[in-house]
């Protein structure tokens, strides 16, 4: 089974492309806006050190930010519409059930998950890539809404108005941070998938 899955190419050119250029701009964002967070946090108490952040002031972190911002709305809008043309949606993402993800989330406390066949996805990993890119929309949705205010008054307004835009925009990269924790572990627990995302078998 392995020596047949090496011949195959299960992460084609444009989803690993998508994946590290995705990989590279949120991790800037998330630093920027950690710097453009401390600036007026919406948290008493809560800032985060200087050190994990990057722009050194507001105005650097802002014109970090914004730089990035082109290259991950390109990049998202790019593989959301690949994922969708090619398929990869229906045949890796889905189906997911109430049902499949009790049995696999069962599995895996059970320890007896198996890692061997990467050409699928289990119900978990489903769920999390699902809410990975919900998440990454809604940070997008409601970057707009923060960085256009005026122009984008509808998204503001379905937000609930600017400060809750912020809150919804702080909560939705708290997600994006927690899944890349996640995702970290797990690449760490099966180094094949690293393998996998460089040269795509």
């Amino acid at each position: 089974m392995e020596a047949e899955l090496n011949r195959i190419t299960l992460q084609p050119v444009w989803v690993r492309v998508t994946h590290w250029i995705n990989a590279v701009a949120v991790v800037l964002m998330m630093l920027s806006g950690w710097q453009i967070y401390d600036a007026s946090p919406i948290f008493p108490g809560l800032e985060f050190p200087a050190s994990i952040t990057l722009g050194a002031w507001l105005g650097g972190a802002l014109q970090w930010h914004f730089a990035i911002m082109w290259a991950l709305v390109a990049n998202f809008s790019v593989y959301a519409a690949m994922l969708f043309v090619s398929g990869r949606f229906q045949n890796r993402l889905l189906p997911i059930t109430i049902k499949l993800l009790a049995a696999d989330l069962s599995t895996l406390l059970r320890g007896k998950f198996s890692h061997q066949d990467l050409s699928r996805y289990n119900s978990i990993q489903k769920l999390a890539y699902l809410i990975a890119i919900v998440d990454g929309l809604v940070l997008i949705l409601s970057g707009l809404a923060l960085w256009k205010s005026v122009q984008f008054a509808l998204l503001r307004t379905l937000m609930g108005g600017y400060d809750r835009s912020r809150e919804v925009h702080f909560f939705a990269m708290g997600v994006m941070f927690i899944f890349i924790v996640v995702h970290g572990v797990m690449v760490m627990l099966v180094p094949r998938t690293l393998l996998l995302m460089i040269r795509g078998r």
